[in-house]
């Protein structure tokens, strides 16, 4: 009899996880620039962030979560669609006079959701193409608050020649509501606005994806945290977009709707590390935005779902965000696109035991299409390929910006992410066959993606959208 009722205890606790996975509300906190030390959770102390330490306590942290690339737009269509952006033709920064973006023949995770029954909004920054095909509200979002690209692309540019940027936009859906708009307002709003369409769609699924303007320079802050810390404006940049986490967590609570809300805060990239006082800082990793050591592409990440990912738990398994939708399809009991490049960590996030990374390598691209590193387990292998630093090179302050030294180079270097995390010895000499079999998943990417380093062309990517 008693081991008949503990039956029934584990079936009955297996049908509610069954039931909690269908359809959860899923929020997407994406911070622009930040570090991955710029959070206490990950150690930081030149910030003050207790709300997203609270939700580590509460969630999981992933100390090994990696964008696919260093840089805003390429990083932003890897999440959205699971796949590499050079799959499927958007690479850099697009910028406002650019004419292509991302094409309606991918799907995103918005799409996903409204296949779902989901109702789906975007507050903040899109950039993934700036006119009216490649809008967010064409491609699965019910609602688009905010800019279509980067919030230093406007006329006030510390260092763009003048003429270089148009007035600044600010959309309402397809609509440019008004231009220069007051960037001390940008985070508290988008805020608000996110809380007020939990709110509005409690009783629905819903999808919000929060893609913050800040912490990207230029440095904005309204009235309210202006100084508030006393440790600097980026401390007050980061300290509010903390406290908007913990009041949608709390509104979450209040609404009685955590045990089906999934809430995922990280970062596009890592930081701008020539704005000095007004950038990030990446702790032991190397480098920051725009390279592909581990400060460029290793960002801060975590993630809250009561009841069903554990508290208090991390995990170094490394995972990307092309894996973010798949693991949101499965959570929907949804098949994943056709065509992507990740791959569902639900096992991870689960908290499972021996649960480990869905991928056997993450491949690091940047510029147009050059393969520049691969992580493979605890290895990481650059291959060689110049890149900007400011190791040498004063940076600057008070948002106006350092040089960066675009002449050094790495040549082809092996590192041991598991002893050596801040890739600073080459061991490649000691590791011959970990080279060739790095070398081998090197060159069947390049197959598949191409390499303009080695002069390997694509055989399996896709156009991105565009406009005469």
């Amino acid at each position: 009899m008693q081991k008949y009722i503990g039956l029934l205890i584990l079936v009955f606790a297996v049908g509610c996880s069954a039931q909690r996975r269908t359809n959860p509300n899923v929020v997407i906190v994406f911070i622009d620039d930040m570090g991955w030390a710029d959070v206490g959770f990950n150690g930081g102390t030149h910030v003050i962030t207790p709300r997203l330490d609270q939700m580590a306590k509460e969630g999981m942290v992933l100390t090994d979560f990696y964008v696919a690339q260093p840089v805003c737009s390429a990083s932003r269509s890897a999440l959205l669609t699971g796949c590499y952006p050079n799959r499927i033709g958007i690479s850099g920064a697009l910028g406002p006079h650019a004419k292509h973006g991302l094409s309606d023949n991918e799907t995103t995770i918005a799409d996903l959701c409204k296949q779902n029954g989901y109702a789906t909004a975007i507050f903040g920054k899109w950039h993934i193409g700036h006119l009216e095909p490649f809008l967010p509200t064409n491609h699965g979002f019910d609602t688009f608050v905010g800019i279509p690209y980067s919030n230093d692309m406007w006329p006030m540019h510390p260092e763009a020649k003048k003429g270089t940027y148009p007035p600044l936009p600010y959309y309402n859906d397809t609509e440019i509501v008004y231009s220069q708009p007051d960037q001390a307002q940008f985070t508290k709003d988008f805020t608000n606005l996110t809380i007020d369409f939990i709110k509005e769609h409690k009783d629905e699924p819903f999808f919000v994806y929060l893609p913050h303007p800040m912490v990207h320079v230029p440095l904005h802050v309204s009235d309210e945290w202006d100084g508030a810390t006393g440790m600097g404006m980026y401390a007050d940049v980061v300290a509010e977009i903390d406290d908007g986490v913990g009041r949608i967590i709390d509104t979450v609570n209040e609404l009685g709707i955590e045990d089906d809300t999934l809430i995922i805060f990280t970062s596009d990239n890592g930081p701008w590390l020539s704005y000095g006082d007004h950038a990030g800082q990446t702790g032991i990793y190397r480098e920051g935005k725009g390279t592909t050591f581990e400060g460029g592409v290793r960002v801060p990440f975590v993630a809250w779902w009561p009841g069903m990912i554990p508290a208090g738990a991390t995990s170094d398994e490394p995972v990307m965000t092309i894996d973010i939708l798949p693991t949101l399809a499965e959570w929907m009991g949804s098949s994943s696109p056709l065509h992507i490049d990740g791959k569902s960590a639900v096992s991870i996030f689960e908290g499972e035991s021996n649960a480990v990374s869905p991928q056997d390598a993450y491949f690091f691209y940047y510029r147009n299409n050059d393969l520049e590193a691969i992580r493979y387990g605890k290895w990481k292998l650059h291959f060689p390929h110049n890149y900007r630093s400011m190791v040498d090179n004063p940076v600057g302050n008070g948002g106006l910006p350092g040089k960066y030294d675009y002449s050094v180079k790495t040549g082809l270097e092996l590192y041991n992410l598991e002893t050596d995390p801040s890739e600073t010895t080459n061991v490649i000499e000691a590791y011959p066959d970990v080279l060739k079999q790095l070398h081998v998943l090197a060159n069947d990417m390049r197959a598949d993606l191409g390499d303009d380093i080695a002069g390997v062309p694509p055989s399996h990517s896709r156009d991105s959208g565009s406009v005469q």
